[in-house]
């Protein structure tokens, strides 16, 4: 009667205090340059050791420029924070992956393309989309700077055990329909805090039929539902994609790998905490309208006429009215890219739009792959080419214009649609406007010059 969460976890269980919480043992922590300064300046200041170094992979990507990796990093504390990475990481012998390295690029695309995230683990960063590893049946979690330091320490961290939720979604998903766009629906239903106490699974006909890139799209945007995580049962896709990495199990180890990973998955009589089913019928390319993930609508729906506070302060901020259609409306900037859609599925979803057509004259776009694996699978592919005669460049790989954290930034007043997973004020620079969406939307907008059902250029 166990949920594949409760399986997961409880193998994990160190010892559960006594009306506390879990100790729960950690198989791998990734740390980038924002969150894990304190923390090893914690370890420092207790004159401790990383307890398992080779459990914990360190890589810069939010502070990392999308341009000129080869030089100094010209905004002073962006350089600031890459370098102290890269001197913390040295210091307590982690493996580090710098700029320029062919393994470097944004933590959440690196780990599974590596095999360095794999099923039935527990995974935990200083960053709230780590729930991005759940697609490969992970327990995945985002935690804070003191529980980093705790992990480095002990390779164990306090936690209370989540809720558990499962969400099924049947059918199958209609032409130009992504799994940005299911999880853009499944916010709207749920709002940003309907999820809040869970850990998710999902299900389905829908999500059997992902491909890892779309899982990984799904899980990365747990955290906008408010859950904990998100996590999907390892199967045949997942096995296919993970085999031959660089960090999987090879020969025998690969064969008893995949034997103990069949068993991940939920009972037939699991218990969940709560239960919630949708149809693949019911959704068609979204876009948001508001200032949070969960103000979304259909491509081809009006924005509702009424709403809470949020609604009302939103919808002036972004220069909407209630009622409004979005379809038509002009688009000045467009990003394909960030750890929800930076793979290598989502640029070939955006070549295929913009093949044979040019990138409208008024529309400035970011095309930014995930990692420099990305990048050379982009080449290997052609992709370049075809984005390249359409007028597009590609640049280095990092988090860009997902968060103002780097020279990637939209201005003011300036609206953005963006393939990453938020959109509060300001999130992409100061005053940006954001309307978050897939890799097909952003690239009918790129070369409409304005926002554009993708269903009708395909």
């Amino acid at each position: 009667m166990n949920t594949l969460f409760d399986k997961i976890w409880d193998k994990h269980v160190v010892q559960q205090v006594t009306d506390g919480p879990t100790q729960l043992y950690i198989d791998r922590l990734y740390c980038h340059e924002v969150t894990s300064p304190q923390a090893f300046d914690g370890l420092r200041a207790r004159g401790l050791k990383c307890f398992r170094p080779e459990k914990i992979y360190c890589m810069p990507d939010h502070n990392t420029p999308t341009h000129d990796q080869d030089k100094p990093i010209e905004e002073p504390v962006s350089r600031h924070q890459v370098e102290t990475l890269e001197k913390n990481a040295r210091e307590f012998g982690l493996t580090y992956y710098g700029m320029m390295s062919p393994d470097n690029g944004i933590i959440h695309v690196v780990g599974p393309e590596k095999g360095l995230s794999l099923p039935g683990m527990t995974i935990v960063c200083g960053d709230s989309h780590t729930s991005t590893h759940g697609a490969v049946g992970a327990v995945a979690f985002g935690i804070g700077t003191s529980e980093v330091e705790m992990v480095m320490a002990s390779q164990c961290i306090l936690q209370q055990k989540p809720k558990t939720m499962r969400i099924t979604i049947d059918g199958t998903l209609g032409k130009g329909i992504t799994a940005k766009d299911v999880a853009l629906y499944l916010m709207s239903q749920l709002t940003t805090s309907g999820a809040t106490g869970y850990f998710v699974e999902y299900a389905g006909e829908v999500v059997r039929n992902l491909s890892m890139e779309g899982r990984l799209t799904l899980c990365n945007l747990s955290i906008e539902m408010g859950a904990r995580g998100g996590f999907i049962a390892p199967d045949e896709t997942t096995f296919n994609y993970l085999k031959g990495r660089e960090n999987a199990p090879e020969d025998q180890d690969w064969d008893k790998a995949v034997a103990y990973w069949s068993t991940l998955h939920s009972d037939d009589d699991a218990v969940f905490d709560k239960e919630l089913t949708f149809h693949a019928a019911d959704i068609e390319p979204r876009i948001t309208y508001g200032t949070n993930p969960g103000m979304g609508i259909g491509i081809t729906e009006s924005i509702p006429l009424d709403g809470d506070g949020n609604f009302r302060k939103a919808l002036p901020y972004m220069n909407f009215e209630a009622g409004e259609r979005l379809l038509g409306k002009k688009v000045d900037y467009v990003f394909l890219g960030a750890c929800t859609n930076g793979r290598i599925e989502d640029f070939r979803a955006f070549a295929s739009i913009v093949k044979g057509r040019r990138k409208a004259a008024d529309v400035v776009a970011w095309l930014v792959p995930g990692s420099w694996a990305v990048d050379a699978q982009i080449r290997e592919e052609g992709l370049d080419k075809i984005l390249i005669d359409a007028g597009f460049d590609i640049r280095q790989p990092g988090c860009s214009a997902c968060l103002a954290m780097n020279d990637d930034k939209v201005p003011a007043g300036k609206l953005c649609l963006s393939t990453s997973n938020r959109n509060f004020e300001g999130r992409q620079g100061p005053g940006s406007r954001t309307i978050l969406c897939s890799p097909l939307v952003a690239a009918a907008a790129a070369v409409t010059g304005v926002i554009t059902d993708p269903r009708t250029l395909t």
